[in-house]
């Protein structure tokens, strides 16, 4: 079990098998970007419980369908997971991906564009975060 430890930052996954260190190494990394964010001493990743309603290839699936238009460009993916997960904060996703706030700014807007999508409205960005939670 790990523990927050005072001077540290620590970012977690969930427990897995050695066939998934890759997946786990990636969710460590993606809690530790909000950790730093957030001022947090330990972040762990939490799996998402609704995505289990659908067979992970069929979610899978329909995520790449709903992010297609992002799928050439890493950079705005990630931007939109970290903001996302930040709740819409400008200055804290520029901290975690190391980028200016303008930066962010223009990302999202690109992704807006791409994905046809008013990033404003709740119900989307649930969509997009399960969709990103399945890629």
């Amino acid at each position: 079990r790990v523990a927050a430890r005072p001077g540290w930052v620590l970012g977690v996954s969930e427990p897995v098998g050695p066939e998934q260190l890759a997946a786990a190494d990636t969710q460590a990394a993606r809690a530790l970007q909000r950790a730093v964010a957030t001022g947090a001493e330990l972040v762990r990743h939490r799996g998402a419980a609704l995505s289990a309603l659908l067979p992970p290839g069929e979610a899978a699936a329909q995520a790449r369908l709903l992010l297609a238009p992002l799928a050439k460009t890493p950079a705005l993916v990630e931007t939109l997971r970290c903001w996302l997960s930040l709740h819409g904060g400008w200055d804290r996703t520029a901290t975690a991906l190391g980028v200016h706030r303008n930066t962010v700014r223009q990302r999202i807007a690109r992704c807006a564009a791409l994905l046809g999508e008013d990033l404003d409205d709740p119900d989307v960005r649930m969509e997009l975060w399960f969709a990103l939670r399945r890629i």
